[in-house]
């Protein structure tokens, strides 16, 4: 093997190193922030529980997948899972505490948030080699499609309704946009 083709497979191993890492600690993180939601709802508004629990389905699959890549790959989680767990859930529960329409302005900003990280990740990859990641782009454009669902149905659900809904919306997407990169390095 030539010294080109080793250094290629170290940086496209570095890149799926970096992408696999912090996709897993994002989907690990709304897996949380939707147990948060749910443990707040569950009682409070059985019917608006039955939303966010379409969507915690959803993230477990994508969590489940992320989980797959991590090993396939032979990646590694981010070494702050125990505060993505953390704060996913007091995120998930304090913000369905304000409300439903809280916990659905939390859902929008954050899956506005990924669903640009996704599209970003997807361009880097068509632009190191469309052919080879083909399989990693698949995932990354479903994944993308799911979070923009679950966007648009927090907007269908009231999220513009929430108190101080710009404001928040402008806090959880600061905060989403700094969890991912420092899960990146992290």
């Amino acid at each position: 093997m030539s010294s080109a083709s080793r250094y290629l497979l170290r940086k496209r191993k570095q890149i799926y190193d970096r992408m696999i890492r912090v996709d897993h600690a994002g989907e690990f993180g709304a897996d949380r922030i939707y147990a948060g939601q749910m443990a707040a709802l569950r009682r409070a508004s059985p019917e608006k529980a039955k939303v966010v629990q379409e969507l915690w389905d959803q993230e477990k699959a994508h969590l489940r997948e992320f989980e797959y890549l991590l090993l396939k790959h032979r990646g590694r989680k981010s070494f702050l899972t125990p505060i993505w767990s953390a704060a996913g859930f007091a995120l998930g529960y304090g913000s369905a505490l304000i409300g439903h329409e809280a916990a659905m302005a939390c859902t929008v900003a954050i899956e506005k948030v990924i669903a640009d990280h996704y599209n970003a990740q997807i361009r880097e990859l068509a632009a190191d080699d469309l052919h080879a990641h083909k399989p990693l782009i698949s995932v990354f454009s479903n994944f993308r499609d799911d979070e923009q669902h679950h966007h648009d149905t927090g907007l269908a659900h009231e999220a513009e309704k929430a108190p101080l809904y710009p404001t928040m919306s402008f806090v959880v997407e600061n905060i989403s946009k700094l969890a991912i990169k420092i899960a990146e390095k992290v």
